[in-house]
């Protein structure tokens, strides 16, 4: 009766990594319990979530081939923009939010197109990624995330969607996101590691947080809806800044090496994982975040259901 945060299923999203294909359920080694999969198996992880009280699911793409553009993540036949489909379709209640980025589409591994020199093009890799966030609402999407981190990226975006009929589509900005080395797991999931380099030009510095408060505030005068701090327990300071300073909407990414260290923990004994899962998500909340995006999602409704 006296806790001051408490934790609800609908405070969760749940990402998913769609590939093409059926009939596919693909472990990702480095997450356990989180695997790659079709479309059709998208459906039933989303009726999953939705059965434990998890309004909302976020989508990750693999192609079957990459090129130096990423220009499969704008066809209209890739796995995402079919499971956009198939999930308003099949699970018509669960909200659904795609990531709008290049790396899972490039054949190098970065973000945005690559200039001569080797280094991300930011200005020619908008209208890729307004293409591309174009396609997924076409498809069904209800929010699209970029996460790119382009500097403009969400205002491209908006005009490409206001100018396409899509003007009341909310974009949920990666409004500070950070070069972590917790999205190690994550590279694996979706299989973007960088062939060479690494994402620190275009990502923000883990030294940062007055900068963190100026890259929020680009985004909500490019016309972000929702603003996100992406990781989120190394960063619970900067969740907290952003909600305090900030009265839009905020989401936290519970990312995947945060993830699997509570599981490769529990594996061996050392932590409850229920427990820690539970524990750290509810730090996330009281830092200020208003939504967790977390691989946890499905087990953490069920959890907070059976203790409520």
């Amino acid at each position: 009766m006296n806790a001051e945060t408490s934790l609800r299923p609908a405070d969760f999203v749940y990402p998913m990594f769609v590939v093409n294909g059926s009939n596919i359920r693909r472990p990702v080694a480095s997450m356990p319990g989180v695997d790659q999969v079709s479309v059709d198996e998208a459906v039933e992880q989303a009726r999953a979530a939705r059965d434990a009280g998890v309004r909302a699911v976020l989508l990750f793409g693999l192609p079957d081939s990459k090129d130096p553009a990423g220009t499969q993540s704008c066809d209209p036949g890739e796995a995402v923009q079919r499971a956009c489909g198939e999930l308003k379709k099949s699970v018509g209640d669960v909200t659904v939010i795609t990531d709008v980025c290049l790396c899972e589409y490039t054949d190098h591994g970065h973000c945005g197109v690559l200039a001569d020199d080797g280094e991300v093009d930011n200005d020619a890799t908008l209208p890729l990624l307004a293409a591309t966030a174009v396609s997924h609402v076409d498809a069904g999407a209800d929010i699209v995330a970029p996460s790119a981190m382009m500097d403009g990226q969400v205002a491209a975006i908006r005009a490409a969607l206001d100018s396409s009929g899509h003007s009341n589509t909310p974009v949920m900005g990666y409004s500070a996101k950070y070069a972590s080395v917790f999205y190690g797991p994550f590279r694996e999931a979706a299989d973007s590691a960088p062939q060479f380099g690494d994402r620190r030009s275009y990502q923000m510095a883990p030294t940062q947080r007055r900068e963190a408060m100026r890259e929020i505030e680009a985004d909500i005068a490019e016309g972000a809806d929702w603003i996100m701090v992406k990781p989120a327990l190394a960063y619970l300071d900067v969740i907290h800044e952003a909600s305090e300073r900030f009265d839009h909407p905020l989401a936290a990414y519970n990312v995947s090496g945060e993830y699997s260290m509570i599981k490769a923990a529990a594996a061996n004994g050392w932590l409850d994982e229920k427990r820690a899962a539970l524990e750290a998500l509810t730090a996330i909340k009281r830092a200020g975040a208003d939504l967790i995006i977390t691989y946890f999602a499905i087990d953490a409704a069920r959890w907070v259901s059976q203790t409520g």
